[in-house]
């Protein structure tokens, strides 16, 4: 929205809104802008849920499976998690043959992979990403 708008909704003229977004955005509250591309639209509507568990906790398994995950372009999210598994991450690719594809040629090459395990969702019931038109 303009800054304009901004401040109608919240009560200010234009001029100390845009101060107090400048301020935010120097302290790091806002984080950025970027456009919302539809997964679909980059050949990515494929969402995919992976959990991975490593052979070993040693710092060079660590490191090296970490590089090789995220290098990947299809991870579009990685975390490292306290428990089982040892990491989850989000895979978007085309489809379900594209996706078994990557799995079988590049994700179960990944050193110092003890096991993985894919999940995908029937049907998406909330997500934060905003919706068309608002």
């Amino acid at each position: 929205m303009t800054n304009t708008e901004l401040a109608d909704r919240v009560g200010l003229t234009p001029s100390p809104c845009l101060r107090r977004v400048r301020r935010l955005e120097k302290e790091g509250v806002i984080l950025g802008y970027h456009a919302r591309i539809a997964p679909k639209a980059l050949n990515r509507g494929f969402e995919v849920q992976v959990d991975f568990e490593l052979t070993d906790q040693t710092r060079e398994t660590v490191e090296r499976f970490e590089t090789a995950l995220t290098d990947f372009d299809e991870v579009v999210e990685a975390r490292r998690m306290f428990g089982a598994p040892d990491y989850h991450a989000l895979v978007a690719v085309a489809n379900l043959e594209t996706y078994e594809h990557f799995m079988a040629q590049q994700l179960l090459a990944l050193p110092g992979l003890a096991r993985l395990q894919s999940r995908f969702a029937m049907k998406t019931l909330k997500s934060d990403a905003p919706r068309s038109g608002h």
